[in-house]
């Protein structure tokens, strides 16, 4: 590998370099600082583990991940990914300039101004499905800017370190969907992961995430399939991450 840069916005060491001509996002266990509700030196693993639940559900939500050596160790690689920038799934507007369609209403809030403003995001079937899947792995941070628009309108899903906690910690922006019944292609796409819980995923999770963890995830499909509908927040922590972006 050789590495290029060092993306100085990340909470953990992560660097951008080249295998072979590819460019690759690195981000090395030795550079993961503390966390007081994950295990210390586990993100890395969580990733690869995020990654292969979203190839079970074959929505290619998350970039082809995967744990290898770097010259800070090993670590966490990820296919890079070049984004179109005037596109935003997910923005803060002006509380009076909420689009009537196309758009989800997460939340109200003031902005450094005391100005009144809005919390969106995409009403589309690839933030339908993102969500679905950020349930099912628990994710704790899913925040505006882990969500990257491809030029062809694809959208990929990032940073998946804190994941896959046995108890809830389900922090996101996508909260627009709450109460809406679920698809049969969403339904569909939960099963395919529960069923392949008792196969070959499950036995590949093992090695990167606990027991505990592995029962807690297959709890979270059977509950969504049972339900069939987006769950709305609960519990005491916050529902969405800070900062948002």
């Amino acid at each position: 590998m050789e590495l290029i840069g060092q993306i100085d916005t990340a909470s953990n060491a992560a660097y951008v370099g080249t295998i072979d001509g590819t460019a690759v996002i690195y981000k090395p266990i030795a550079g993961e600082r503390p966390l007081w509700d994950f295990p210390d030196g586990t993100l890395a693993e969580r990733e690869v583990a995020a990654y292969l639940v979203s190839q079970s559900f074959g929505w290619n939500i998350v970039p082809r991940t995967w744990l290898g050596e770097g010259p800070a160790g090993l670590g966490m690689l990820q296919l890079w990914q070049e984004v179109d920038t005037e596109q935003q799934p997910v923005d803060l507007v002006a509380a009076d300039e909420v689009p009537s369609e196309g758009w989800r209403h997460v939340f109200d809030g003031t902005d450094e101004h005391d100005h009144p403003v809005a919390l969106i995001h995409e009403d589309s079937g690839q933030l339908r499905r993102m969500t679905v899947y950020d349930i099912v792995v628990n994710n704790a941070d899913r925040k505006g800017g882990h969500i990257l628009p491809l030029p062809d309108g694809h959208r990929h899903g990032i940073d998946h370190g804190l994941t896959f906690h046995s108890e809830h910690k389900l922090r996101t922006v996508l909260w627009g969907f709450v109460g809406d019944e679920l698809t049969t292609d969403e339904l569909e796409g939960v099963e395919r992961v529960r069923t392949d819980l008792d196969g070959r995923l499950g036995a590949t999770l093992a090695d990167l995430i606990t027991t505990d963890e592995i029962v807690a995830l297959t709890k979270r499909c059977e509950r969504l399939l049972s339900r069939a509908r987006f769950p709305a927040p609960r519990g005491q922590m916050p529902a969405v991450p800070w900062p948002i972006f």
